[in-house]
């Protein structure tokens, strides 16, 4: 049996921390090739130019505004080259840190990776989605280690939306659950080896650390505070969560989200909105205990997350709906064969239905 875990070599975190690049960078390279949203531009820019006073760092800033495809990365390569740079560093949201990590594979050079929001655990993984140029899913990227560099600034991602943060804790919320699941069954987890030790107890903290600290996130965020709780969920979300997904598995909670990803209904909710409501419905298919049901759901309904299939814009939905979900998420090639039973499409397909009904027992106020 083969264990392994991944992670990044140096993760940083704290209020002011782009402010610092340069300092943190110095190690790897001189010559900084900086991908950033160009609706961030303004925000970003002179946080980073301010960093490199007084050193011998230099920047070329490159503005993102298209997808997170080949077309797209094979032309950030050639700017790349073209400046002489000797690192990517990639600012922003998911599918400019994914463009930043596959340029930087393809270029054999060293990627900072510095998100703006904690609303998914993409940033710590050693995986890029590409897409097409008009934005249809193209293929998965596995890349041979995860990035150089996670360099999170508490100041920045505590002035986004709440409901970002939220979403953050949604995708972290189904850490632990996975990652046991994929323990019991010996699945292995998704960098080819077996779960560890130091995987299982980040996924478990990450779990303690979302019940200690989220509702108290949420509010300090909805106030734009960085408070002690903020920077506890941060990390929940970005580190644990992400070394804990990667080094932990997948297994029910994100193969139920990739069948609701099918259904044009729920296209408004986002990635950790859907996996903690597939996270409800990994628990129904384990029948697990009442008490951890309870847990979840509460949880989820005091941060906003969805705990019905009307949060997720899916009012009275078909039966045939819901079997689209199920047989996708059943697939041979999603993570749903990584419980630690046989689960069919039918079998699913009552979850969700579980699942639906626990969130409407617990509502005070029925949505639909």
């Amino acid at each position: 049996m083969t264990a392994i875990i991944g992670s990044p070599s140096r993760y940083i975190q704290g209020y002011g921390e782009l402010r610092r690049l340069a300092q943190h960078t110095e190690k790897l390279g001189k010559h900084l090739f900086v991908l950033v949203a160009e609706n961030l531009f303004g925000q970003i820019e002179p946080k980073i130019s301010s960093s490199t006073t007084g050193t011998d760092t230099n920047v070329v800033f490159e503005k993102f505004h298209g997808e997170c495809s080949k077309n797209q990365i094979d032309l950030l390569l050639e700017k790349f080259r073209t400046a002489g740079c000797d690192m990517i560093v990639g600012v922003g949201g998911g599918k400019i840190l994914d463009t930043a990590k596959a340029a930087a594979y393809y270029a054999n050079v060293p990627v900072i990776i510095v998100p703006t929001a904690a609303s998914t655990d993409a940033p710590c993984s050693s995986l890029s989605v590409l897409y097409t140029d008009d934005g249809a899913l193209d293929h998965y990227l596995y890349l041979s280690t995860s990035p150089d560099m996670v360099l999170v600034d508490t100041e920045v991602i505590s002035a986004a939306p709440a409901r970002l943060l939220s979403a953050g804790m949604g995708d972290a919320l189904s850490t632990y659950f996975e990652a046991r699941a994929c323990k019991a069954s010996g699945a292995d987890n998704c960098i080819g080896g077996k779960t560890t030790l130091a995987a299982m107890q980040m996924a478990r903290l990450c779990y303690d650390t979302l019940l200690a600290n989220g509702v108290k996130a949420r509010l300090a965020v909805e106030r734009k505070a960085c408070t002690r709780a903020v920077e506890n969920i941060i990390e929940a979300n970005t580190y644990l969560s992400g070394v804990g997904f990667e080094s932990g598995g997948l297994a029910g909670a994100h193969a139920v989200h990739n069948g609701l990803t099918l259904l044009q209904e729920t296209r408004g909710a986002l990635h950790g909105e859907k996996v903690a409501f597939g996270t409800l419905v990994q628990l129904v298919l384990e029948n697990a205990p009442v008490e951890e049901i309870e847990e979840v759901v509460s949880f989820s309904a005091a941060i906003g997350l969805p705990t019905t299939l009307c949060d997720l814009g899916l009012h009275q939905p078909a039966p045939d709906q819901l079997m689209i979900v199920a047989k996708r998420a059943c697939v041979e090639s999603d993570t749903m064969g990584h419980m630690p039973f046989s689960v069919t499409p039918e079998d699913v397909y009552a979850a969700i239905l579980g699942a639906d009904a626990v969130g409407h027992y617990y509502k005070e106020d029925s949505c639909c």
